[in-house]
């Protein structure tokens, strides 16, 4: 039965473009031709400039998330996936917390609660577009046939967005929007900061700085070991060093020992990753985070009007005081750094040097990651069917149990919740402490988009492999779990 919730949606789910899924088996080649195809046009709308937008004279609420969230500023991706993400998130906390009642067992209340899902994404479009602009995120002359113009563009780029990662997702193409846009805004930054012969030397790609310092007597091979705020060796050698920590977390797995209940001699494993549920709790997160980083710095930011009132200075100190704004490379306006209050707290601490002048902040921020990761990272097993009862049931339905223990959902349940709950946090921590120190030793890009774009890669790496066995052998598509 489908709840009020779900029903107060149902008219704008029925007006919002949908993409079909495909009545056909889709090939692999197909697939990864629509993929490429979503890429580019992401890709396109990223280099296309918002009309009437002069960025040189505005501030960037979301600077330190850009690759996170996979948004280019003045552009037509400038909100990026972050609606998207926010409401996925928002609907799994209410799903999760048994605020809304959905049958996910039940195909219309699934397909409803997937259309709300959209059609808040699309309402907090609208909702991000007005806020950018009422507080001059794009300057504060554009006049009312400016805003109308900006908002007009904010919403038709966020509804091809929408839908492009909706084609992925229904089955057209590989893997989802979502993950395609940040791994590819990551890898094109650290390519950028690997290869870039752009800019002086602290602009420079580090590889082509560090070959150049031997032909060219202007550039110290010393002072490229390690740079504040620009490419370095360190920063290279640790983006390569959690690479491969994180393909080798990924790769470890946790196996159960199974038996077919029918057939006797016939065993199995179950596996389970000892990242349980990857770079999600990470991609929850930011989503919190840039939440309130925009709206604090809306509320708190050195042009908020709030700041005029004597009164509210002790409480808008405690979201966040900033340093006079900073300007940001390749005239793309200017930002704001905290230095103070939550925000300070929610910032990880950019370089070594920025680690050690604030030991005391780098150690709380890390403990509220942790923290955050974990409890996101165990809602995320609730909802989606990752819990021990869920996993047991699956493994029931196969037709397998635990060999010497009775063919019982309560029993494998509980065989389950030894190890999974310890995964989750495990999970937790590992990615909160890797993304940490990503960050702390000015790794190519951000540590959190470096960790979210290596899991999203290996993703991508199994879903291939599992598309091409499945294209050789088409029996195998239920055991590889693709129908």
């Amino acid at each position: 039965m489908t709840g009020k919730f779900l029903k107060f949606f149902s008219p704008f789910v029925r007006v919002l473009p949908e993409i079909k899924q495909p009545q056909r088996e889709v090939a692999f080649k197909e697939k990864f031709i629509w993929t490429a195809v979503v890429l580019v046009i992401y890709i396109v709308l990223s280099n296309i400039p918002l009309y009437g937008v002069n960025v040189a004279e505005t501030t960037d609420y979301y600077y330190w998330l850009r690759v996170i969230l996979a948004s280019n500023r003045g552009t037509l991706t400038e909100l990026g996936i972050g609606p998207i993400v926010t409401a996925g998130l928002i609907m799994q906390l209410l799903l999760g917390s048994k605020i809304i009642k959905v049958d996910m067992r039940d195909p219309y209340d699934r397909a409803m609660f997937s259309g709300s899902q959209k059609v808040m994404a699309m309402m907090l479009t609208v909702f991000n577009g007005v806020a950018y602009i009422i507080g001059g995120a794009f300057g504060t002359d554009l006049g009312i046939a400016g805003a109308v113009i900006i908002f007009l563009q904010l919403i038709f780029a966020g509804l091809v967005i929408l839908l492009l990662d909706e084609l992925l997702q229904k089955g057209w193409g590989l893997g989802s929007g979502v993950s395609l846009f940040i791994a590819a805004g990551v890898a094109g930054q650290i390519f950028w900061n690997t290869f870039s012969f752009i800019g002086g030397t602290g602009a420079r790609g580090i590889l082509i700085a560090f070959i150049q310092s031997f032909t060219d007597p202007t550039i110290n091979t010393l002072d490229l070991i390690y740079q504040d705020n620009a490419p370095s060796i360190i920063g290279g050698v640790t983006t390569l060093i959690i690479f491969a920590i994180v393909i080798w977390f990924e790769s470890t797995r946790v196996e159960i020992p199974l038996a077919y209940s029918g057939h006797r001699g016939f065993k199995g494993k179950y596996p389970m990753k000892l990242l349980y549920v990857s770079n999600i709790p990470v991609i929850l997160v930011n989503a919190l985070y840039a939440n309130f980083l925009f709206f604090g710095q809306m509320l708190a930011g050195p042009d908020s009007a709030l700041r005029g009132i004597p009164e509210l200075t002790f409480w808008l100190d405690l979201i966040g005081r900033f340093d006079p704004p900073t300007a940001a490379a390749g005239g793309q306006g200017n930002y704001l750094v905290p230095n103070f209050g939550l925000l300070y707290l929610l910032t990880p601490p950019r370089g070594i040097a920025d680690l050690v002048a604030s030991p005391l902040r780098a150690v709380i921020y890390l403990a509220i990651f942790i923290f955050l990761c974990i409890m996101l990272g165990r809602l995320w097993v609730e909802v989606s069917g990752l819990a021990p009862r869920d996993i047991a049931q699956q493994i029931l339905d196969s037709g397998m149990q635990v060999p010497g223990f009775r063919s019982s959902e309560r029993i494998i349940e509980r065989i389950l919740k030894r190890y999974i709950p310890t995964l989750v946090i495990l999970n937790g921590i590992i990615i909160a402490v890797m993304s940490f120190f990503a960050d702390s030793l000015g790794a190519l890009t951000s540590g959190t988009g470096l960790l979210i774009a290596i899991g999203i890669i290996h993703q991508y790496g199994e879903t291939i492999s599992k598309e091409v066995a499945a294209s050789q052998y088409p029996g195998m598509r239920g055991m590889l779990g693709l129908d």
